[in-house]
């Protein structure tokens, strides 16, 4: 009788780029549709204001959810990258943008402070995947 290897936790299901497909697109949608709708057809009051960085966030982390995606597919590491990590780090771009907008619109942002927000961005994200890197059990086959 052939034994099976041990299942992976669902949280490292294998990386397939379709799989985000439906998450990214949706997220773009709402994103991307809502921002058109919010400059079209609304006056800038707070609120409207509020709702363009909600929707920015939105936006920009569908647009990059599928590139992220991809770019862990095309170069896998050691250990396979878990679902919430690659939404983690298209979450990370989606926070980014808006960032840089809302310090544009108070007219204090510059290229310095632009990279100097990203390497904090990156900073926090590689430590976050350390951490989880170190608690990352390899799965156990029968054989064993």
């Amino acid at each position: 009788m052939e034994s099976k290897p041990e299942s992976i936790p669902s949280t490292f299901s294998p990386l397939r780029l379709g799989s985000y497909l439906p998450l990214a697109l949706s997220l773009m949608v709402v994103g991307w549709g809502g921002l058109a709708y919010l400059i079209f057809f609304t006056l800038p009051t707070l609120a409207m204001r509020w709702l363009f960085y909600f929707l920015a966030v939105l936006a920009f982390t569908g647009t990059a959810l599928p590139m992220v995606a991809f770019l862990h597919l095309r170069f896998p590491g050691k250990t396979p990258v878990s679902v919430s990590s690659i939404v983690r780090q298209a979450l990370w771009v989606g926070v980014y943008f808006p960032t840089l907008a809302w310090l544009q619109i108070a007219r204090v942002l510059t290229l310095g402070l632009a990279i100097f927000i990203a390497l904090c961005f990156l900073v926090i994200e590689v430590a976050l995947t350390l951490r989880e890197r170190s608690s990352w059990i390899t799965p156990k086959t029968e054989n064993e």
